[in-house]
């Protein structure tokens, strides 16, 4: 299988390019050679055949060939909305919601979190993980690569979302939840899934109630207490395997 490889711009058949940084270091490091056959992918849909041209001290050149309208999305737009973990866990959740198919993170500062980010380290760390999101597109096969949304507090996000059409969801350890599948059988059809889930220390009592305020419907995965780092994983897993249920 050719290597699959993201590149920022617009590609079109015929056109001749300089594969990006990332994407040049991969195919030195292949020891690829001119003729070798690529995957490109853009980000717009689909993905392009594409051929080495050449190959620098630092620099590809690639030609692209044809486009395949191939998308491995789920039917359900998931976004994530994540009190943040703390050390680099957060990043092996942006690898693996980006491999399990979610469409957005949202990553959040919440009152109990313990990673916490503003300014210029905010916007690096975003910049980060969106990094992070291209490398598990072009290792699963996804032709589009998740929105990492910039880092917000939790109050001032829900706020926000008051004109979302969303189907929206709490994951809580409260004694008074739905189960998942419940949730899902209930919600609204070709509806989006707008999933809250708390950092290492949960949601605080005032945070859940502005929460279900805010129309979200708290909901469990069962009777384990999961990490915050599992938790919407183990979501993202569920709404897969119910969409494919052979």
């Amino acid at each position: 299988m050719p290597p699959r490889l993201h590149v920022d711009n617009p590609l079109a058949a015929g056109a001749e390019l300089a594969l990006p940084d990332n994407a040049s270091r991969h195919v030195q490091v292949l020891r690829l050679q001119p003729g070798a056959a690529l995957t490109l992918f853009d980000g717009r849909g689909g993905e392009w055949t594409a051929e080495v041209l050449a190959i620098g001290r630092r620099s590809v050149e690639a030609r692209v060939g044809t486009h395949a309208a191939i998308e491995r999305e789920l039917a359900t737009p998931v976004t994530l909305a994540l009190g943040m973990p703390a050390n680099e866990r957060m990043d092996g959740l942006i690898e693996k919601a980006t491999e399990l198919g979610a469409a957005e993170i949202q990553p959040l500062v919440c009152e109990r979190s313990v990673l916490r980010l503003a300014g210029d380290r905010a916007e690096r760390k975003t910049a980060h993980w969106r990094a992070i999101a291209v490398a598990a597109c072009e290792q699963s096969g996804r032709n589009r690569v998740p929105r990492i949304a910039p880092v917000q507090p939790l109050r001032d996000w829900l706020a926000a979302q008051a004109d979302s059409v969303s189907t929206r969801l709490l994951l809580s350890l409260a004694d008074e939840v739905r189960g998942l599948r419940e949730a899902l059988a209930g919600a609204a059809a070709a509806r989006p899934l707008l999933v809250l889930s708390g950092p290492e220390g949960g949601l605080s009592a005032a945070e859940l109630a502005a929460a279900r305020a805010a129309g979200f419907l708290p909901v469990t995965l069962g009777a384990r207490v999961l990490r915050a780092d599992t938790a919407p994983l183990a979501l993202l897993a569920v709404v897969a395997a119910l969409e494919n249920p052979a």
